[in-house]
């Protein structure tokens, strides 16, 4: 079946693969019979290994799973390679008068004692005579032998199958007849020719039916073919496919017409067939799909893997009884996560499993136990992922309100919800909660990161984390010894005893059916003195295991490297150096695993391996090379436990199960000439270069001469469908192009193309996307690629805010990259032209920048920072550490690490705003002071809390609220000013010191600590200055404001080295104050919100308004410092100065996320044509409505309010509060599409027009119906635009 197999390789299998793309599925052909040696096709193992594929696909397949090709032969009988011990002696009995054929099968067969029971095992015969006379004898003698036992009854039905099917009958037996639901996607392709037992009888030498050894036509094979055929229409009528063909001497000649146009119809139906199976299955998924399916499955992936890790377990019950016993103690107070720590291979895993298992005895009451094995699915291999889906099981578990969707857009909400729901669950005091993380160092942001800033360091009652870590692996271990500091929180999970190790050996023989002879076992056990190592031992069974009874083993090796290096020793040996090192080699180079049609295809990408494939025999076809699956399905085989499956973007993808064999891959195939080749060919895969019939040169070693040759690899298009983007290549390419050295690929392909950034974000999220251009930036030596980073992190909050939507994403970069198109055309200015292309040709209406005017890369504005829920009312910054901890209107602390932009500790304890934080000891400490009336320390490294101080009063609204903190480290005591008292406490024993009470009736709005004067200096609500000690707290003097009047002071900073206070007041006005008296210094349009001085006291910070107005300081204390204010998008809290006095941060109450659109107008004008209406809001955002329906047809955040809109002929201009001038073109296509939703947040857009002239109007409605002209409908409209008033409700 040679030409079929050809036609469906070529036509059909290629337009299958596109329609399972489209919906996101792989399709993966798996024949083992392709592209090898016909004595390879029919050898024992090869059919024991088809019958193996066939039930991987029907378990694994969504459509087709099984077709098969069938002619007029039955083909042969393979000899069993395995008999068990009563089905042998069976047929033994019937031998025993035929001593000849006795003795070929004793002599063939030899006993196995190390099987449970005992077996018989085919001894492999020599290359030359392995498929000679003796082989067809004794497939006689057993066919012989099992039709007597059979008569007898001394075997059943099924036995005597094996010594009289072939191997099509197997497999159609296995992948059809014997289902008992239904078809299960098979298809038989049935071919009869005609006349064909005329021919056959006449001519000897005809191949194309069985025929005995001297030519003679096997009549009982043919008689089993037509049985099989009858079966087959009987039992599944629906799935033959009959074709008739014309006799011809060479069977099947596509250059015959009639033969032609059979295969032409064979592809056309497998098209057909396997289109419908893929629809169809798809359909019945989607009917019975869960809501939350992707939950399900991931909670089903770790539970499955957890049930075989502790399927053989045995020691450890000492450390489970301790880690039972601390559960116990720390459950009623808040205590550390736990962390179990040991080498690889140690048996962490398993522990970790087995303790998930017995949590509910060993914590003596109801649990609730989440497992998660990180690294072996796709989720749990970051920590936003994992986050999430731990998060959505939590709410489930506990009956609690699922995420939002804008908790999920962003990492810090996702952390800050996580911690958040921890606290909730244990003030439920329902049930304990117990989370374990296995393999910590296997999350992608912990190997990359100096903290493990989702890591809570304290868990509340009720609620454990547990989780496990290698010792020794790339310094992870210390990571997390930066995050919990208890040093009792650190278990060491130690070896087995020797007598453990060899209990383990013997549970995993017996689980497996297998022993050893006495002789081995001595072996064994001395090869492994001692060894209580898992992991060793796990490889040592894996050896053990293939042991007969008869086998004289070789020493084993004594460590776990050697055991690796000995077993790509017997690999090699098998299959052959190149192979083993460059299968081992793609799948360890690639990023996250590669399946197995991938591996397939790079394999045939491969001119190496097909060279050292092909070396003694022709491939089967002139047309297409590919690598053989019969060649990767033994290799596979043998790898066995060496292989894991993990689930990624929806497909299975294999990698590396053990550390340390990926480190052995690395050292023994991959040195760096290798490893650059090996991620050269699948950088050549996943870009596509050889799909889609573009032919590849190759000289293979019997042709001796280039052939240009199709490898039929899958195609690689960004987008599949308009909704399924090319997952695969997305992760994978940059990975590969980055490795081989393609660098300017990276950069003009992925970095530099607006199509894979929009394709990146759009599938992936914009935090995806950031964290490809941070992975693979820094190979790049292109300060144009790091302004494309900034400006996607500057396009952050509107992505947030209105969805990941290519308008939103080009409009952003287009309007912030467009400054520098022309100074650096090569890839900035390449990005705007690809924007503006897309723009042309877009099929909804849109608003298209024709100018930069959103805030650039390299501008004042470094980055939005989101992911506090609630508004920004209290900053400070930890210069030495480079971290800013964030105070906020819900109580949380947010600690952001600005190396990296993100939050590395939500700090919980405050039940009311955060008004004050300060930052002490060299950036390791900080105090918060909240509207709660109390005080807390945190230890900003670990991110707990050292203690907290209740400030008095009651817990009543209405009490005076803490206004603001002042520390005098070297006195080691913090001020606390509220309302009309001020508290001294000291620091180290959080005693108070003094306390001071004032005029309730007169509060004071302003303190300052001034330490080098010892003094407390307060300002009072009608502008009495009042001096206290610092050190008793007793009145020293007092004195009236003369610089300010009729103004209420609202907010100050100390001026340490003047000895001075900066006040600021209600109408504006920043005056000096200190205990000699007061001078004005500047007046601003607003009252003042804040100020905040710099480390140095060189600049001051003025907020008022949603401004903030920078001065200098100089001898007659500060003037004016920038020529235009700090613009914010809302009204602005407070602020902080960076290191180095270059950067500071502003923090508002943001309306990124609680305000929806249109909460008013701010101004608005028709367009030129009178078809629009443009109409700047007060929430930042500019919409475009449709005159002659009312129709929203566009909406753009512009993250500034414009003031006004011209209309030009083609859009408008606008200026914005920021200082930019908006220039737009509006492009409506005469034919929009009805589906078109600019803004999902409208429940209904209302609209209305009135005019100050009713008769203009009128004149104007009466000429719009008559049958003017539509340029005189224009003119007419144009004459009354000066009378025009729009009204957006």
């Amino acid at each position: 079946m040679d030409a079929e197999r050809e036609a469906l390789q070529s036509t059909a299998f290629p337009e299958v693969q596109t329609f399972c793309q489209k919906h996101g599925l792989m399709f993966e052909v798996v024949d083992l019979r392709w592209g090898i040696q016909n004595t390879e096709a029919t050898d024992h193992m090869t059919t024991e290994l088809c019958l193996e594929e066939l039930d991987r696909c029907r378990k694994t397949s969504i459509g087709p799973a099984f077709v098969a090709l069938l002619g007029d032969q039955y083909g042969p009988c393979p000899v069993p390679t395995l008999i068990e011990e009563k089905e042998w002696e069976a047929l033994r009995a019937q031998l025993t008068s035929r001593p000849r054929d006795l003795e070929l099968v004793a002599r063939r067969f030899r006993r196995d004692e190390n099987a449970v029971p005992p077996t018989y095992l085919l001894q492999a015969l020599g290359t030359v005579e392995a498929h000679g006379p003796e082989e067809v004898t004794l497939t006689s003698v057993l066919r012989s032998g099992a039709q007597e036992a059979r008569r007898l009854g001394l075997i059943t039905q099924e036995q005597w199958h094996r010594y009289h099917w072939s191997v099509i009958e197997w497999e159609i037996d296995r992948g059809l007849l014997s289902l008992t639901d239904g078809d299960q996607g098979a298809t038989i392709f049935l071919r009869e020719i005609q006349d064909l037992n005329k021919h056959i009888l006449e001519d000897c030498a005809l191949k194309m039916v069985d025929r005995l050894a001297d030519g003679c036509l096997d009549t009982d094979a043919q008689n089993l073919l037509s049985g099989l055929k009858g079966r087959i229409a009987d039992v599944q009528p629906g799935v033959l496919k009959a074709h008739h063909l014309p006799w011809s001497r060479d069977l099947v000649n596509p250059k015959n017409k009639a033969h032609a146009r059979y295969l032409k119809e064979l592809g056309e139906q497998f098209v057909a067939r396997a289109n419908h199976q893929v629809l169809e299955h798809l359909q019945e998924l989607e009917a019975g799909r869960q809501e939350l399916a992707w939950l399900y499955q991931e909670i089903r992936h770790h539970l499955g893997l957890s049930a075989e890790a502790t399927r053989i377990f045995c020691g450890r019950q000492e450390l489970l009884a301790q880690l039972g016993q601390r559960l116990r103690q720390s459950d009623g107070r808040p205590h550390s996560p736990l962390v179990l720590f040991g080498p690889p291979g140690i048996g962490k895993t398993a522990l970790m499993c087995k303790l998930a298992e017995q949590i509910p005895g060993l914590l003596g009451r109801k649990t609730v136990t989440v497992l998660r094995l990180l690294g072996t699915s796709q989720m749990s291999t970051n920590a936003r992922g994992l986050l999430q889906s731990i998060c959505f099981q939590l709410c489930l578990a506990y009956g609690l309100p699922l995420p939002p969707a804008q908790v999920l857009e962003a990492h810090a909400r996702v952390v800050q919800f996580f911690h958040t729901l921890l606290h909730t669950v244990s003030c439920r005091n329902f049930e304990s909660l117990v989370i374990l993380l296995d393999s910590v160092d296997d999350v992608d942001s912990v190997r990359r990161a100096r903290r493990v800033p989702w890591l809570p360091p304290k868990c509340p009652p009720r609620v454990h984390l547990i989780l496990s870590v290698c010792s020794g692996w790339q310094g992870v271990l210390d990571t997390m010894r930066q995050t919990l500091t208890d040093p009792e929180a650190y278990w060491e999970v130690k070896p087995l005893s020797g007598n453990q190790g060899q209990e383990m050996i013997q549970l995993l023989l017996a689980s497996s059916r297998r022993t050893l002879s006495p002789e081995q076992r001595d072996l064994l056990w001395a090869s492994l003195p001692e060894c209580g190592h898992p992991g060793r031992l796990r490889l040592a069974f894996e050896e053990a295991r293939k042991w007969a009874s008869f086998t004289i083993p070789a020493p084993l090796a004594s460590t776990a490297r050697e055991a690796m290096h000995q077993l790509c020793a017997r690999l090699e040996q098998t299959h052959g150096q190149l192979l083993v090192a460059h299968v081992l080699g793609y799948i360890v180079s690639s990023r996250h695993g590669l399946s197995e049609a991938e591996l397939k295809d790079v394999l045939s990408l491969d001119d190496e391996v097909l060279q050292v494939v092909y070396q003694d025999w022709s491939p089967p076809s002139k047309e297409l090379l590919r690598f053989p699956p019969l060649l990767w399905v033994r290799l596979r085989r043998d790898l066995g436990h060496c292989l894991a499956r993990r689930p990624v973007d929806g497909f299975t993808l294999l990698a590396i199960a053990h550390r340390q064999l990926a480190e052995v891959v690395q050292e023994r195939y991959l040195p760096g000439p290798e490893r650059a080749k090996r991620h050269g060919v699948l950088a050549d895969f996943f870009s596509g270069a050889w799909s889609q019939g573009t032919k590849k040169l190759i000289t293979l070693p019997l042709v001796g001469k280039p052939l240009n040759l199709d490898r039929k690899v899958a195609p690689q298009p960004l987008w599949f469908s308009d909704t399924v983007a090319n997952l695969r290549k997305l992760k994978e390419l940059p990975h590969h192009l980055v490795h081989s050295g393609r660098i300017e690929e990276l950069k003009q392909e992925v970095l530099g193309s607006m199509n894979w950034i929009s394709c990146r974000g759009i599938s992936g999220g914009i935090e995806g996307l950031l964290d490809d251009f941070d992975l693979y930036a820094p190979h790049l030596d292109c300060p144009e690629v790091s302004l494309v980073r900034d400006a996607l992190q500057l396009c952050r909050p509107a992505v947030e805010l209105r969805g990941m939507e290519r308008s939103v994403l080009y409009t952003e970069l287009l309007a912030r990259l467009h400054f520098f198109a022309a100074s650096h055309p090569a890839l900035v200015g390449q990005l705007c032209q690809q924007a503006q292309s897309w723009f042309r040709v877009c099929p909804h209406p849109v608003l298209i920048p024709l100018g930069g005017f959103l805030q650039p890369p390299g501008g004042p504005l470094r980055a939005t920072l989101t992911g506090c829920h609630k508004g920004i009312t209290a900053m400070a910054w930890s210069l030495e550490e480079k971290l800013l901890v964030v105070g906020c209107q819900d109580g949380i602390v947010a600690v952001w690490d600005m190396g990296e932009q993100q939050v590395i500790h939500i700090l919980t304890g405050h039940t009311g705003e955060v008004r004050c934080v300060e930052v002490f000891a060299k950036g390791t400490l900080a105090l918060s002071a909240s509207k709660d009336h109390t005080l807390r320390l945190w230890d900003l490294l670990s991110g707990q809390e050292k203690f907290t101080i209740w400030d008095g009063g009651s817990k009543s609204p209405t009490d005076p609220e803490i206004w603001s903190l002042h520390m005098d480290e070297a006195k080691k005591v913090v001020y606390v000013a509220s309302g009309s008292k001020v508290s001294a406490w000291n620091l180290e024993t959080a005693e108070l010191v003094f306390c001071i009470l004032g005029d309730v009736s007169d509060r004071w709005m302003c303190t300052a600590a001034l330490a080098s004067r010892a003094v407390l200096l307060t300002v009072s609500e009608v502008g009495a200055v009042s001096l206290w000690s610092s050190a008793t707290g007793k009145l020293q003097g007092r004195q009236h404001l003369s610089s300010v009047r009729e103004e209420t002071p609202t907010c100050g900073v100390s001026v340490q080295k003047q000895g001075k206070m900066v006040t600021g007041f209600s109408k504006g006005s920043i005056s000096w104050v200190s205990p000699e008296g007061d001078s004005l210094l500047e007046k601003l349009p607003e009252a003042v919100r804040f100020l905040v001085l710099s480390e140095d006291e060189s600049l001051l910070a003025a907020g008022f308004g949603r401004s903030v107005r920078i001065f200098l300081a100089d001898s007659q204390g500060f003037h004016r410092f920038m020529a235009t204010d700090l613009e914010h998008e809302d009204i602005v809290e407070t602020a902080s100065f960076g290191p180095e006095n270059n950067l500071i941060i502003t923090g508002s109450r943001d309306a990124l996320i609680q305000n929806s659109y249109c909460r008013g107008v701010q101004c608005v004008c028709f367009s030129m044509d009178d078809n629009y209406v443009y109409a700047g809001l007060k929430d930042r955002s500019i919409i475009v409505w449709s005159v002659l329906d009312g129709t929203l047809l566009a909406v753009q955040f512009v993250h500034a309010v414009v003031n006004r809109i011209i209309p030009t002929s083609n859009g408008f201009i606008a200026p914005t509060r920021h200082g930019y001038l908006i220039r737009e073109r509006f492009q409506c296509p005469s034919s929009r599409t009805l589906q078109q939703a600019p803004l999902k947040n409208f429940k209904k857009a209302v609209w209305k027009v009135k005019s100050r002239q009713r008769e203009e109007l009128a004149a104007a409605a009466g000429a719009h119906q008559g049958s003017r002209s539509a340029s005189a409908q224009r003119n007419e409209c144009k004459s009354n635009k000066r009378s025009q008033v729009c009204l957006l409700v």
